[in-house]
């Protein structure tokens, strides 16, 4: 059953859907499809926790190998033979062979990378949904709202609730893109794609010395606009702006080329991967000048924020997964609201407990074979969520 009620708003309508209250036994078959994905959760949490260290690990490994074996460049504009094959460091200004070009906006410019960001001004679906029991049914009501706003992506008009009044182009008649220098150098030095991949530190370029394009374009601001009145745009209206990143020659109005500092394998003149006995690669690029000590120092500082992360996702895909499993204790109670709620607080502190210490103890296992001091340490780490639970537990009374 389906009610529309009107707020007296184009922009806005609410809309309440009510279904009678599932039974007993189709909410515990809700329940048992809920414990199998818990399942699923709980063993994939234990993949992400246990690769998550070795993988750690290696990248340290290597990151103390490079560090070891590290040759700095006395200069950037000869190549010399004697560090063939060798991890090599070097900082230096970038260099491309010629400007990248967007004809169809007559702009140019001597960088390593020239983004266009095309939006269009859209339509867009906001929701609001609260849930309620009334006269034995559960009753959904959803607040829908609209409002146009510029958009890097056609939203589909088509999924909106009600597309009436609200209807937005299927396709941008301009599209973005990103164009790339094919040839980017650090004085004699040929930098690879990946390392040419790490330069992304993008920053809009003023249009503010540009004419405009064409009779149907009107420059505002640092942005070119497909609109008849660009203060007043409408939905299908375009507008476009451009970013680079790496600057590689010097500009009358951007300044003087990036500098960045580097550290790969030297392979002729070319900077290519370096590949390390732990079995990573190391091809580094930081902008700026930076000694070596301080590049290993942020990659390591990467590495352990990388593995902090991926230990946090790890311990809530534990948890999450051991409350669906636990999930259907609450189901067999939950037609006493104290009892329910009192069970419902007791599942989440077992499953924080035991996330925690699964947690702990998957992440000392994975250093077993590496570190087995820090292991034997986390183990019991471990097993302290499970002694202040159990000390939480009152003592039986004496007979």
């Amino acid at each position: 059953l389906q009610q529309f009620s009107d707020t007296g708003s184009r922009k806005e309508h609410v809309k309440i859907i009510s279904e009678p209250k599932p039974g007993f036994l189709e909410r515990l078959s809700e329940t048992s499809g809920g414990m199998l994905m818990g399942l699923v959760t709980f063993l994939l949490s234990f993949y992400l926790l246990f690769t998550n260290e070795g993988r750690a690990l290696r990248t340290a490994k290597s990151l103390d190998e490079g560090l070891s074996l590290v040759i700095p460049l006395d200069s950037i504009h000869s190549v010399s033979q004697q560090n063939e094959g060798r991890l090599v460091h070097l900082a230096g200004a970038l260099s491309t062979s010629k400007p990248l070009f967007d004809p169809s906006y007559g702009l140019s410019i001597q960088a390593v990378k020239l983004k266009r960001n095309v939006e269009m001004y859209q339509w867009v679906e906001y929701e609001e949904s609260t849930e309620y029991e009334e006269n034995g049914e559960i009753k959904k009501e959803t607040k829908y709202s609209y409002n146009t706003e510029w958009k890097s992506e056609v939203v589909n008009s088509r999924n909106f609730d009600r597309e009436i009044g609200h209807k937005n182009p299927s396709a941008m008649a301009v599209e973005s893109f990103t164009a790339v220098s094919p040839n980017v150098q650090v004085g004699s030095f040929v930098l690879s794609k990946g390392l040419v991949d790490k330069i992304d530190n993008f920053k809009q370029l003023s249009l503010s010395n540009l004419e405009d394009p064409h009779a149907d374009v009107t420059r505002g601001g640092d942005y070119f606009y497909h609109s008849e009145n660009p203060r007043r745009p409408e939905v299908g209206d375009l507008r476009v702006s451009f970013f680079y990143a790496g600057l590689s020659g010097d500009d009358p109005h951007l300044g003087s080329a990036d500098k960045v500092t580097v550290i790969a394998r030297q392979r002729g003149d070319q900077l290519v991967p370096y590949h390390t006995k732990s079995g990573d690669v190391l091809q580094i690029l930081y902008p700026g000048d930076l000694s070596v000590e301080e590049v290993f120092q942020k990659e390591h500082e990467s590495n352990s924020m990388k593995t902090w992360a991926l230990r946090a996702a790890g311990w809530l895909a534990m948890f999450v997964g051991i409350s669906l499993m636990t999930r259907i204790f609450y189901t067999l109670v939950d037609w006493f609201p104290v009892v329910r709620d009192l069970v419902n607080i007791g599942l989440k502190a077992f499953a924080f407990c035991v996330a925690s210490s699964l947690t702990l103890l998957t992440i000392s296992v994975g250093w077993l074979f590496y570190r087995p001091l820090w292991a034997l340490l986390m183990g019991c780490l471990s097993l302290v969520p499970i002694v202040v639970a159990k000390s939480r537990v009152p003592p039986k009374k004496q007979q």
